[in-house]
């Protein structure tokens, strides 16, 4: 993407941004080759509070799975602080004098991009969507708030020289996916739907982690992000996409869903995000792992090598988190017993499951379930808008020339397309290997109870139901 002179030859945007290379710092990034660093994002980046990203796998623990799983949030940054600045150099170039946007603009919404995952917790989401919650009744944390305050942080600790109104609206933009401002009320409002859009869920951060966890994970990607940067326009403060690149957005979307279906909820994931959870909470009176998350100066502190910590302190306190974590090591996980996907007309209304709900199903006779032995995990995948069509917030154009922007109607989209944009699914473990027939039928009980069928797609295999010898 990029500008033309009067020969015809395509500018960078780095060249037509009228950034000096001179003061910049190159990097080679696997997924967008060279990424130019300004020295204002240097300053940021070259802080010990940045560079804890270096020991945040941007996936967690999934390269237990997949092994190529191992890049961390710290390129994933530098991507999105790359595509950012491309996005809105791009529309400089088309649209700059009718936008009004201005080198403040860009360094705003580069740092943004830099900054928007600074505050992430370990383990990926694991540590404030399941650790949190079991440790700190009605915690509302996240990652996000957390990003802002590191912010505040890092520029008083390093004395950085940055505009304050500058700040400000990097901090709106990291926000804006999930804030109740109208996005209208902001000045050039675009700006905000670039690094977290909270309208359509099209942003920059997403064609990021999208490219570069398929490629991590050794799965084919045919999203083509680069299209829809090209394509995009500014209508009424609103970014919009030509009409005819609805498939492509639909791509993203769909692609986005698979990776969560494949990679991130993949049984043998979970089943070690379980595990690690319960270390983490049986480790958190001895440690106080929860204690950091309001005060950055200690937050910074943590990142993934915590399970390094746990593994290997002498501490009597530590064992029963120490044990799981070793059982991690030995691949003596918690074992699946089953899952089924909650039907379609009973999502409106569903209840998470519980262990509870499972024991409570067993019928008498045989081993004594107990909620210990058991775990439940509740996942929920989607196309970003819940049980809504993605597409009804993409606001389209016709053509480049356009002055008129609609939404797609649904009766106009190809009939090839899903109907129903969202999947429940709700997975049931056995933290003990002897204990999986028994839970497998008490889930299979509670489909019964709970649907009058047995949801699931098939039973569970008896030869998982065999006691293992380790």
């Amino acid at each position: 993407m990029g500008a033309y002179n009067n020969d015809g030859v395509l500018l960078s945007p780095i060249y037509c941004s009228g950034q000096d290379l001179r003061f910049s710092k190159h990097v080679h990034d696997n997924v967008h080759g060279n990424i130019y660093l300004d020295p204002l994002s240097l300053k940021f980046i070259d802080t010990e509070e940045f560079q804890r990203l270096r020991d945040l796998k941007q996936l967690g623990v999934t390269n237990s799975v997949f092994p190529g799983a191992v890049h961390s949030r710290f390129e994933h940054s530098l991507g999105v602080y790359w595509l950012a600045g491309e996005a809105v150099q791009g529309l400089k170039n088309y649209q700059g004098l009718e936008l009004d946007i201005d080198r403040f603009d860009l360094q705003a919404v580069k740092i943004a991009g830099l900054l928007h995952d600074v505050g992430h917790g370990p383990f990926s989401h694991l540590f404030e969507r399941e650790f949190l919650p079991r440790v700190q009744s009605g915690c509302h944390w996240s990652h996000e708030d957390m990003s802002v305050k590191m912010i505040d942080h890092i520029v008083n600790q390093h004395h950085i020289d940055i505009d304050p109104e500058m700040i400000k609206r990097v901090k709106e933009m990291i926000l804006a996916s999930g804030t109740a401002m109208p996005i209208t009320s902001r000045e050039k409002p675009f700006l905000y739907e670039i690094v977290a859009n909270g309208r359509n869920g099209i942003d920059v951060d997403k064609f990021d982690y999208i490219v570069r966890d398929s490629r991590a994970c050794g799965l084919g990607c045919n999203f083509e992000f680069k299209r829809l940067m090209e394509t995009m326009r500014v209508l009424d403060g609103e970014i919009c996409y030509r009409a005819k690149e609805y498939l492509t957005v639909h791509k993203l979307f769909v692609t986005r869903a698979d990776l969560y279906r494949t990679v991130y909820t993949h049984p043998k994931v979970k089943a070690i995000e379980l595990m690690v959870v319960d270390a983490l909470v049986k480790a958190n009176d001895y440690l106080q792992i929860s204690s950091h998350i309001e005060d950055p100066a200690e937050y910074w502190k943590l990142d993934d090598s915590i399970i390094k910590t746990i593994e290997t302190a002498p501490n009597e306190e530590l064992k029963e988190a120490r044990d799981l974590i070793l059982r991690i090591r030995r691949r003596n996980l918690y074992q699946f017993c089953n899952e089924y996907a909650v039907p379609k007309e009973q999502m409106e209304h569903f209840k998470k499951v519980t262990a509870q709900d499972i024991v409570c199903s067993q019928k008498n006779g045989g081993v004594i379930l107990k909620e210990e032995d058991v775990a439940v995990t509740n996942i929920k995948i989607d196309l970003t808008r819940g049980s809504q069509n993605p597409l009804q917030s993409l606001i389209s154009v016709q053509d480049y020339e356009s002055k008129e922007k609609f939404p797609i109607r649904d009766d106009r989209i190809s009939h090839l397309l899903p109907t129903s944009y969202q999947d429940l699914i709700v997975r049931v473990y056995s933290k003990k290997a002897e204990l999986v027939g028994p839970i497998s039928e008490a889930f299979e009980n509670f489909q019964l109870k709970t649907y009058g069928i047995k949801a699931q797609v098939c039973p569970t295999p008896e030869k998982k139901k065999r006691p293992r010898c380790f």
